[in-house]
């Protein structure tokens, strides 16, 4: 070659390439992901052919599938129908469900109160009796 560069099919990464692949994940998929793309794949559709089945773009159901974030309610029925399978089942893997709740506490917070759930009920009984009356007090002082 003239220029100095190499053509495309002098690469040995780009000889196979089809245009039709998808990108290779670097960090592991989310349970939530990981087990849509399954149920997806079990029922034998191709990204592509379950987003024309949904009324979707292909990249939706591409970030689902890398994402931990379901799709919104009335999406989920659809991919559920499409399919044919339940929406339990969409986010219920191994009787477990594949959505990760919020809410509580973070962090160091969180470790005590999971810690505080392990003593007898009636010292959870007093840590929540302290607790809220600390809360109180720092609401009370937080209004004036």
């Amino acid at each position: 070659m003239s220029n100095g560069n190499l053509s495309n099919s002098e690469i040995p990464e780009n000889r196979d390439y089809t245009g039709h692949m998808g990108r290779r994940l670097i960090k592991p998929r989310p349970k939530l992901g990981e087990h849509l793309a399954t149920m997806r794949n079990k029922a034998g559709l191709s990204q592509e052919e379950l987003a024309k089945k949904i009324g979707t773009p292909q990249q939706n159901i591409a970030y689902w599938e890398q994402s931990n974030k379901p799709p919104r309610s009335e999406v989920l029925m659809a991919i559920a129908d499409a399919l044919k399978v339940s929406v339990e089942a969409l986010l219920v893997e191994d009787g477990k469900f594949s959505i990760k709740k919020k809410g509580g506490p973070e962090g160091r917070l969180r470790k005590i109160f999971e810690e505080a759930s392990n003593l007898p009920r009636r010292q959870q009984e007093k840590v929540a009796e302290f607790v809220s009356v600390f809360v109180k007090q720092y609401a009370i002082g937080a209004q004036k």
